[in-house]
């Protein structure tokens, strides 16, 4: 699939100013958590590295925004998703736009993800 944005700025200002400021939030935790996190473009997402390695992904959709950190992610905190009552796939989890993003479930999330990526690494 061919990349139609130049980053994640160009993405953003599809949407809304109210679900721009969400993904201003999503965006700057994912970079809090480590200095090495890079942004990318893929899968037509705003994308982020760590280590060169894919950590996750998120996109806008009319009702919620769907957060892609992979398989192993999503298994690991199914409980979690389930008591907070978010809908969940195999890779992917929706936060609704009514709703304030949990930046701490987040976090987790993508300290559990640097982590898979540091021990396939060694």
């Amino acid at each position: 699939m061919k990349n139609t944005f130049k980053s994640i700025d160009e993405y953003f200002l599809l949407f809304s100013e109210e679900i721009q400021i969400k993904f201003e939030i999503l965006r700057k935790t994912l970079h809090s958590q480590d200095s090495e996190i890079e942004e990318y473009i893929g899968y037509q997402m705003p994308g982020f590295k760590y280590k060169d390695k894919p950590l996750a992904y998120f996109a806008g959709y009319k009702k919620h925004i769907g957060f892609y950190p992979g398989p192993e992610a999503i298994r690991h905190f199914e409980s979690e998703f389930k008591n907070r009552k978010y809908k969940f796939s195999k890779g992917a989890v929706r936060f609704p736009l009514n709703e304030d993003l949990p930046l701490d479930l987040i976090e987790k999330v993508v300290q559990l993800r640097m982590m898979e990526i540091e021990q396939k690494k060694s």
